[in-house]
């Protein structure tokens, strides 16, 4: 069984980073910017995030174009894609929103974390062990076994880097927003890791496209 195509996304300032260290969330994109992201999502089966982006941003990870849901049931498919969280622990909210509303999310976490998960979260959603600490190749494994052939990675930086560093990232798509940051307390798209994106083995870049004065990169795996 194959496993599904990864597809990874990420907004970012010029220097790198993914929020600030305030407490609000950061606008990095804009509102075509957010239709663009909102087409990619109709076209994928699953959307992940880490449990650091749901108790920072709260997102429904649903797609908002009512057309595109309708075209996503007419060819029977569930209006939006599974929602997925990838997390180490037990602590997630049960009212966070991705938790509400359609089919219930898949939750990925440790195998040691995952009895204390199940009895948090109870029905809000199906909880899975996926190793100690959970393996990325495990997660993908266990989608493709439900029908998920194509998977969008939304992050945070955990997770991209989980990924990337994994070799399991088949398409990337960076947009970048024409302003720094400047902060080293807040987040930075990846982490420190080991990558086989490296100097000598480079992405292929196959898009590069002005969105105003945002900028969006798509790269494919070499």
């Amino acid at each position: 069984m194959d496993r599904p195509y990864v597809l990874a996304s990420v907004a970012m300032s010029l220097d790198g980073y993914i929020d600030d260290a305030g407490p609000d969330t950061l606008v990095l994109s804009d509102a075509d910017d957010l239709d663009r992201v909102d087409a990619v999502r109709a076209g994928v089966d699953a959307i992940l995030v880490g449990a650091g982006t749901v108790r920072a941003d709260d997102p429904r990870l649903l797609v908002r174009c009512a057309g595109r849901r309708a075209a996503r049931v007419a060819d029977g498919r569930s209006s939006s894609p599974r929602r997925v969280v990838l997390t180490t622990g037990a602590s997630l909210d049960p009212s966070a929103r991705v938790f509400a509303g359609g089919e219930a999310p898949l939750v990925f976490t440790a195998g040691a974390a995952a009895p204390a998960l199940r009895e948090r979260l109870g029905d809000a959603a199906e909880v899975v062990a996926a190793g100690d600490p959970p393996d990325p190749r495990a997660v993908l494994d266990d989608l493709a076994a439900r029908g998920v052939r194509r998977l969008l990675v939304e992050g945070g930086g955990a997770v991209h880097t989980a990924f990337l560093t994994a070799g399991l990232v088949d398409e990337l798509h960076v947009v970048v927003a024409p302003f720094f940051v400047g902060d080293a307390r807040a987040p930075r798209f990846v982490r420190d890791g080991r990558f086989p994106q490296c100097p000598q083995r480079g992405m292929a870049l196959i898009e590069a496209r002005a969105m105003g004065d945002l900028v969006l990169l798509r790269y494919r795996a070499s």
